[in-house]
């Protein structure tokens, strides 16, 4: 039995060309040797498994190199290559910050560069992941980074740039790596597959690279584990089954119903999302993953941003062209939001439904929102006749609207036809005016757009607030002023805040701006009176004053003043005193015992 390379290390470039993803820093190292313009010191950064460690070996293995290519290649059949084919070269020394991070190996390797090398051109030195040197190895390394012997060249790699010292990244010359594409590490991946003569599919090999997240390394490494599960016979329906991967056809079917605002469907779709054994928040994200793809489809300039195979492509293009763009984002702000919420949520399940459910009734939702004309904001939505003293205050009309259609959504479906819009009876004795046959007018237009049912409710209580007619603005005088507020106080259930609001006196202090001043009887009244949050409004809306304000104060005679601490006696004979005169009885009590009090100390 061989021993088995894995894929990562088996196919590993050997030149420049065949490194992927990172043309524009190999070329440069490759015009840099050709005009002989090298630095003392190059610093490669990235993110992991995109060929920081790859690159610094190549160029180390070129510059030894006794025969390179026209192209600056390694020949890889000099000495010099087949001793660093073999880890056998004395010129390349590999060096792990990781665990050399001390002053003693960075003292030791600045020993090491003293020593001129016997065969070849260069001393190469290459430190993986060197920013986790500590502060003082980078110190002590100063000196020979910057003025190293000329037969001395270091490579340092390191994944996180932003903790190496300024005064290093000062002294080298820096390489960013970026991420892999997803059509580069498929391209890689076919190239194995050829070579190993596997028969792979394009969507299985791209699920692949888009789990991999930009590295090649760990693309390989996940190819290795499907290859040992299906054999030469690589699916798309094996790679989604092991990367435990939602299938493209659940989020096709789950926008469908959304579509046809199936709410049954979903929940179904969703119940068997969770026997397969995924967790709603993976689900939640890949949906959002996927209106993303349907966002990007819908012009021709982001459609490069689709990074999936041309079957999935396709089905991209036919269902984004069935989806307006406003359900779109509104699913997206929704998937965000239950994203968000997830882990706060103690019935998870639910919370993803409800997420759902909300997503199915969003054409209907928004389709009410553009129905109501501006002026109905500032009406007031369901208004009880009884009260008229304490309204509500509704200044985002159209939001309780949305929210509205949707909880009426949610609950059960009722028979079509079963609640109807109420209409007020009309007496050919009394006229309508204009304005209130304008407002019929855009009632009855309101009520043919409404479905009947789920939004008959709504649409019938828009219509009653935008019919009420607007109420005259009482006088800004003490006397309305002092009424109104006797009928707010009168109307709340807890007799004790009721004395509390009898026992204020209210003043005037700018009639024109709307300024009053509260007096109230005590700190227990004054959290009282701002706990009514509802009280300014109903004195905005009577007054019609919209700057309208109060401010509470308290009786002065009701500020407690702090009570002066009395200093108790210390010594036996000032007790003595101060309790005989508290109580003169204690001198005949201290006579008929002969008791003698204390005497002063000195």
């Amino acid at each position: 039995m061989s021993n088995f390379v894995v894929s990562a290390r088996k196919y590993r470039p050997v030149r420049f060309d065949d490194v992927v993803g990172q043309q524009h820093v190999s070329q440069t190292l490759k015009n840099a040797i050709q005009n002989n313009h090298l630095a003392q010191a190059f610093l490669f950064c990235g993110p992991r498994g995109v060929g920081k460690t790859t690159c610094a070996r190549i160029l180390a293995k070129v510059l030894n190199c006794h025969q390179p290519t026209e192209d600056f290649e390694p020949c890889n059949t000099c000495e010099s290559c087949d001793s660093f084919n073999k880890n056998a070269s004395l010129n390349i020394s590999e060096l792990d910050a990781a665990s050399n991070n001390s002053v003693d190996h960075i003292r030791a390797l600045t020993e090491q560069v003293r020593f001129a090398p016997q065969s070849g051109k260069y001393k190469i030195y290459i430190i993986d992941e060197v920013h986790m040197l500590s502060t003082q190895a980078f110190n002590a390394f100063l000196k020979t980074l910057e003025e190293p012997p000329s037969y001395a060249i270091f490579i340092l790699a390191t994944t996180e740039k932003h903790k190496i010292i300024p005064t290093i990244l000062s002294r080298c010359q820096i390489f960013d790596f970026n991420r892999i594409m997803t059509d580069s590490i498929v391209e890689h991946l076919q190239y194995i597959c050829k070579e190993e003569h596997i028969t792979a599919a394009v969507e299985a090999l791209t699920i692949i690279a888009q789990k991999a997240d930009g590295a090649l390394r760990d693309a390989l490494s996940i190819f290795d584990r499907i290859i040992s599960f299906s054999g030469k016979e690589v699916s798309y329906q094996n790679v989604i089954d092991n990367l435990n991967i939602l299938d493209y056809d659940y989020y096709f079917k789950i926008t469908d119903a959304i579509l046809s605002e199936d709410s049954s469907t979903l929940l179904i779709l969703f119940d068997k999302i969770l026997r397969q054994g995924f967790e709603g928040d993976i689900f939640i994200n890949g949906l959002a993953e996927h209106f993303r793809n349907l966002l990007v489809c819908k012009d021709a300039a982001t459609l490069t941003l689709l990074e999936v195979s041309g079957n999935i492509e396709a089905q991209y293009k036919e269902q984004s062209s069935l989806v307006p763009l406003k359900l779109i984002l509104s699913a997206l702000d929704i998937a965000n939001d239950c994203d968000v919420q997830f882990k706060l949520a103690r019935n998870t399940r639910l919370h993803v439904e409800m997420a759902l459910i909300k997503m199915a009734y969003i054409m209907r939702a928004t389709s009410v929102q553009m129905a109501v004309p501006q002026d109905v904001e500032k009406k007031t939505l369901g208004t009880n006749d009884t009260k008229e003293d304490v309204p509500k205050s509704t200044d985002n009309q159209s939001i309780a609207v949305v929210d509205a259609s949707i909880d009426a959504s949610v609950s059960t479906k009722t028979e079509a036809g079963k609640d109807k819009p109420s209409t007020q009876p009309t007496t050919a004795e009394h006229e309508p005016d204009k304005k209130q046959s304008d407002n019929s007018s855009f009632a009855d237009k309101l009520a043919a757009k409404s479905q009947k049912g789920l939004l008959s409710k709504v649409l019938t209580s828009v219509k009653e607030a935008y019919d009420k007619p607007e109420a005259e603005a009482l006088d800004f005088t003490l006397q309305n002023i002092q009424q109104l507020w006797d009928t707010y106080w009168a109307a709340i259930d807890s007799q004790s805040t009721q004395l509390l609001f009898k026992t204020a006196i209210i003043s005037i202090e700018d009639a024109e701006i709307g300024t009053l001043k509260i007096t109230a009887s005590g700190n227990r009244a004054k959290d009282a009176i701002q706990r009514e949050r509802n009280l300014r409004q109903l004195l905005i809306d009577k007054f019609q004053k919209k700057g309208l304000s109060y401010e509470i104060v308290i009786k002065p005679e009701a500020i407690e003043k702090p009570k002066e601490k009395k200093q108790l006696p210390q010594s036996d004979r000032d007790k003595y005193v101060y309790f005989l005169q508290m109580n003169p009885v204690l001198k005949d009590f201290q006579k008929q015992f002969e008791l003698l009090p204390a005497k002063k100390e000195r």
